[in-house]
């Protein structure tokens, strides 16, 4: 795999390279990311795309990042699935959904977020990178789930409690709370918090200096700084995935 054969695969996701370093950045139509359940969403793709990213032995550091002022903030209103009915939908859903966490997690490369804006849909996609940044205009948020009648079964259940700690985890994903840049960095979901205008910029600092050191030391220490959170995602997303769609059948 070399980038050359996924840099145009995606409506969704722009690729670049420099110097072992490869930059992921999320829009929807030329502009701030919006998420979306139809077979050209960013739902469809990303899973797709880590495991692209994943084979190409010349990635050594991956940056996450948005467009504009916002990471992925709102729903897509032109992006909506298209299957007949709602448990035809659920059945591809669900392997989007596994493939999602499970691939952004099997990314054997040191992964960096720089968090331009908002995150208020699949937040969990930037905190689950290894260095997060962040703008200070940043907020974190579940907005998918609860305040939307959905259950909060695809990996957010897993992510926002180990992250937050139980009780507030809980608190996190059932009332829709916002966190802010700056308490994001105290409560240790981000790593710093930089202005703007210099957020891209950082990332790359971090980048490059992670892309000094061989691809052997990258990809081992990679391994073991995710081990848990693959195992534990490993073990619970498929049933939360199962309980949210089984809710969303339940309930129509």
């Amino acid at each position: 795999m070399d980038l050359s054969d996924y840099a145009e695969k995606y409506t969704g996701i722009r690729f670049t390279r420099e110097d072992g370093v490869l930059e992921m950045t999320l829009h929807t139509r030329g502009g701030p990311a919006l998420w979306g359940t139809s077979r050209t969403s960013l739902h469809a793709e990303l899973g797709e795309a880590f495991a692209d990213l994943a084979r190409d032995a010349q990635n050594k550091v991956v940056v996450l990042t948005g467009t504009g002022d916002s990471f992925l903030a709102g729903a897509d209103p032109q992006e909506r699935f298209d299957e007949p009915d709602m448990a035809d939908m659920w059945r591809r859903i669900h392997e989007e959904g596994l493939a999602l966490l499970q691939n952004l997690l099997a990314v054997p490369v040191p992964m960096i977020a720089a968090v331009n804006g908002p995150a208020l849909i699949h937040a969990e996609l930037a905190v689950l990178a290894d260095i997060v940044l962040a703008a200070p205009h940043a907020e974190f948020a579940d907005l998918a789930h609860v305040p939307q009648g959905a259950v909060p079964g695809d990996g957010v259940h897993v992510v926002w409690p180990m992250l937050l700690g139980p009780n507030r985890g809980r608190y996190f994903l059932l009332t829709g709370e916002r966190i802010g840049a700056e308490e994001a960095l105290r409560l240790g979901m981000v790593g710093e918090v930089v202005p703007a205008d210099r957020l891209l910029d950082r990332a790359r600092e971090h980048a490059r200096r992670l892309a000094t050191h061989s691809a052997p030391m990258l990809r081992h220490t990679r391994s073991l700084l995710v081990r848990e959170l693959r195992r534990r995602m490993f073990d619970e997303l498929g049933s939360g995935l199962a309980h949210e769609g089984l809710a969303i059948l339940l309930g129509r």
